[in-house]
């Protein structure tokens, strides 16, 4: 790639033109000794993956990345890195348009998904974690449509390498506003972006649909929502429909 965008300090960049998999070329670079802030962008994937095992649709155009992290937490702190990674996403969207979270790692902007977050770790014996790739795609000048998608397809606009650019540094501040101010603070500023508390939504547990209330997060990251019997607390699982 002919691109050079400027990364935070100490932050490394790997590009390439295809990969199967930007996340597993980071677990590679990872497991080799790669430092904190090594990124692997690649102008396509030929095996992109999302959540639950789902293909990422991966055409030249948009953003496909992965960021080594050495966060030296244990593996239930490490779920918090996916908040923190939306945020990132979401302090990239151009004035003017609408920007929403939702619930555990997706961004969506004017009502559409605009990017998706795959948090992959590493734990050594003892519980530490050795490293997180957080695998970071965004839709910058196509927007994807396929059968198969609860939401349409957003785009940001502009070029993938300003994209990354302004990621990294975003990605950069929040991973150092989480580690110098912990999870609460990390927690309010995704609630400010989220979907209003006490709006309507289903989630899907595997073949269980739950309705009820958004309720918030608690101090762990899991959803809160109010059902008509009585408020649960779930940890795994896909938001669907009425707050995206």
């Amino acid at each position: 790639m002919s691109l050079s965008p400027v990364l935070p300090d100490g932050w490394t960049l790997v590009a390439l033109d295809s990969v199967g998999s930007t996340n597993d070329e980071a677990a590679r670079l990872a497991e080799a000794g790669a430092s904190e802030g090594t990124i692997v962008w690649a102008r396509e994937q030929t095996g992109g993956r999302g959540r639950r095992g789902r293909n990422w649709a991966s055409p030249p155009g948009n953003l496909y990345s992965s960021t080594i992290l050495r966060p030296a937490c244990d593996a239930a702190r490490a779920t918090e890195l996916g908040f923190v990674a939306a945020l990132a996403v979401a302090d990239v969207v151009p004035a003017g348009r609408k920007v929403r979270v939702k619930w555990p790692n997706d961004v969506m902007v004017d009502g559409g998904k605009v990017a998706g977050i795959l948090l992959e770790s590493s734990i050594a014996q003892g519980g530490l974690v050795e490293h997180v790739i957080a695998g970071i795609g965004v839709n910058v000048s196509i927007a994807p449509q396929l059968p198969e998608m609860r939401y349409p397809g957003a785009a940001l606009g502009g070029s993938v390498g300003t994209a990354l650019e302004l990621l990294a540094q975003s990605l950069a501040r929040r991973l150092s506003e989480w580690r110098h101010d912990g999870f609460g603070a990390v927690r309010e500023a995704w609630l400010a972006k989220a979907g209003p508390l006490g709006a309507d939504v289903d989630v899907r547990l595997g073949e269980e649909l739950v309705s009820g209330c958004f309720a918030g997060l608690d101090r762990e990251g899991a959803l809160l929502l109010d059902t008509a019997a009585g408020r649960r607390r779930i940890v795994s699982g896909e938001l669907l429909g009425r707050a995206a």
